[in-house]
């Protein structure tokens, strides 16, 4: 229980004259404990039952659910062995020895951490004559939905070279290819943000590769959205999968580019927003759940297994989500207000409206994924296909009006039941396709001082943010 992981399995061996027993307890993780080599077995339990249990333990399904995150910690232990080999006996052996326990294992698959390092994943080629004279681009989530789509729009400009910061690098090769994205134009490169190192790690090679030149412009664009599950999943920092991936490691990742950013002239920063994490609009007032930070006490408390909500409540999927959202967003105001006055840094957010056929909604029931997307096209008007979509972002950074800071970026197309008016009489519509850009206000919440100034705190806080790895060019009025 105090495995920082939560929820634990623990599996015990037992030795008892010539049998092991193989207890399993709980559901999701195991650890391994050193046996006792002077322990017995309880007298009422028989040989029967014991070899029974034995049996049991050994089925092939127990084996993929259980053993594979032992491995690992296996490796750490340096007490007794986990496993005590079995003396001669009738009774067919679970793990005769540990020779045999690894061949069961190999034989297994298991499953990985999200991200591990690995020696060398710099690219070969330094990036300086690759890049040319155009300008330096990073997209997070850029191998499907919304990042893929503005990474096609910008690299077919011809005046962005953009790194890619994906998952997985194969997958991007390829969907670059699909797609069509000018060869010379792109670089994909290895970025997991529900792991910390893997985000530092990605900083590091993304200078080596660019070397002396500035980054121009950075677009944190890569979430995840689990609403139907009833129990969380993690990081592999024991974060909340929503916040850690949509907030934390956008949050580590901006501040270890801001030094870099600040040499360059113009630099954007657009971390991708939601109007579900606005209370101010349909999405984000009137469907449930509403985002609600609360007074941060969870993320206060380091936000890490099993406290799952920045709340400290019990998890919600659709809510851990909204609430990234808004973290997202008070992210912008604090960046602006603490950095653009002092490195000219230009930081906004934006709606690109509904891609209601997105990948994002991959977790919602078929239904949902049939319906949602006729609904918002033809009831709110909301609706934006995925290139329209990928176009409003690329606009964010590249159009000469939306070099304002501290906005938030909306269209006003679309407007249908749910389309509202601006003070001077222009329709402000629902975000759906058509319509002009323009400057959205956002909740009350949303732009709550003290509790953004807290945000930045305990984030800071819980990705580890360094004093080297602070830009100390803060504006003195934000102190």
């Amino acid at each position: 229980k105090s495995d920082p992981r939560g929820p634990l399995l623990r599996l015990r061996g037992i030795q008892s004259g010539s049998d092991i027993v193989i207890v399993f307890l709980r559901h999701r993780d195991l650890i391994l404990s050193p046996v006792d080599p002077t322990s017995t077995l309880p007298s009422r339990l028989s040989r029967t039952m014991v070899r029974g249990i034995a049996l049991l333990a050994a089925l092939p399904a127990m084996t993929a659910a259980f053993v594979a995150p032992a491995v690992s910690t296996a490796s750490s232990k340096s007490a007794a062995p986990a496993f005590v080999p079995m003396p001669e006996s009738d009774l067919p052996s679970v793990c005769a020895s540990t020779t045999g326990l690894s061949a069961m294992l190999s034989q297994t698959e298991l499953p990985e951490k999200l991200y591990i390092p690995k020696e060398k994943e710099m690219p070969k080629v330094l990036g300086g004559l690759q890049i040319g004279l155009r300008k330096l681009v990073v997209i997070t989530g850029a191998s499907s939905g919304l990042g893929a789509a503005c990474a096609e729009t910008l690299t077919k400009t011809g005046r962005y070279f953009v790194i890619l910061a994906v998952r997985d690098v194969e997958k991007m090769k390829k969907v670059a290819q699909d797609r069509g994205f000018p060869k010379g134009s792109y670089l994909p490169m290895k970025l997991e943000l529900g792991n910390l190192q893997s985000v530092r790690d990605f900083v590091a090679n993304l200078k080596a590769f660019k070397s002396a030149r500035p980054l121009n412009n950075l677009i944190c664009n890569a979430a995840v959205y689990k609403p139907t599950d009833p129990e969380p999943a993690w990081t592999d920092d024991g974060f909340e999968m929503s916040m850690g991936v949509n907030h934390l490691g956008h949050f580590l990742l901006v501040n270890l580019l801001l030094d870099d950013m600040k040499k360059a002239k113009n630099a954007r920063v657009c971390i991708v927003g939601s109007i579900t994490g606005n209370t101010n609009t349909v999405g984000g007032g009137l469907v449930y759940p509403q985002a609600d930070l609360g007074k941060l006490q969870g993320l206060e408390q380091g936000g890490r297994n099993p406290i799952a909500m920045a709340d400290g409540k019990p998890f919600f999927g659709a809510k851990a989500y909204k609430d990234a959202k808004v973290c997202n967003m008070m992210t912008v105001s604090e960046l602006h207000r603490r950095y653009h006055e002092t490195t000219g840094i230009v930081f906004s957010s934006m709606y690109p409206g509904c891609i209601a056929e997105t990948a994002l909604f991959r977790e919602k029931r078929q239904w949902f994924r049939k319906l949602f997307p006729l609904f918002m096209k033809y009831v709110t008007g909301g609706y934006v296909d995925e290139k329209e979509a990928g176009d409003r972002l690329a606009q964010v950074i590249d159009d000469p009006q939306c070099n304002k800071s501290n906005v938030y970026w909306s269209w006003n197309g679309g407007a249908q039941t749910v389309g509202r008016w601006s003070a001077d009489g222009k329709p402000r519509g629902a975000g759906g396709s058509g319509g002009e850009i323009f400057e959205n206000t956002q909740s009350d919440a949303v732009r709550d001082l003290p509790t953004a100034i807290k945000m930045w705190e305990v984030s800071a806080k819980a990705v580890g943010l360094s004093e080297k790895e602070i830009c100390k060019d803060v504006d003195p009025a934000a102190l």
